[in-house]
């Protein structure tokens, strides 16, 4: 949990940060997405590490790391469609508020896919 919650605060920031850079509080879908990549893309491979040594207790493997992968592409495709709905429909809240509650969400469906990867070696 600590893991998902920091990643979550990772590309949060990231997020954050590269719309302010890109001309933020212009707005537009395509800054948004473009914004809510960097932030994705940074904070995954730290994830990655970190899900195998504190969440699962494994070690990174090719058989992990695809799966991870696979977890993450449907994080991400989760992420982008729940993205504009969240934006049109909570208006009226913070864009970080509303990109925490996005990354929530696939977040948690992003664990429950690790979990078909990631398995403890027989002691």
């Amino acid at each position: 949990m600590v893991v998902g919650f920091s990643g979550s605060l990772v590309q949060t920031w990231f997020f954050m940060a590269a719309l302010y850079l890109m001309g933020y509080p212009e707005k537009g879908l395509a800054l948004y997405y473009i914004a809510f990549g960097i932030g994705f893309v940074c904070e995954m491979i730290p994830n990655y590490f970190f899900s195998n040594w504190y969440t699962f207790g494994t070690r990174p493997s090719w058989k992990n790391a695809g799966g991870f992968l696979l977890a993450r592409a449907v994080n991400l495709v989760i992420q982008f469609a729940l993205l504009p709905f969240m934006l049109e429909h909570l208006s009226n809240w913070r864009d970080d508020l509303i990109s925490l509650l996005v990354i929530f969400i696939a977040g948690c469906i992003n664990y429950l896919i690790c979990l078909l990867f990631f398995t403890k070696p027989k002691e």
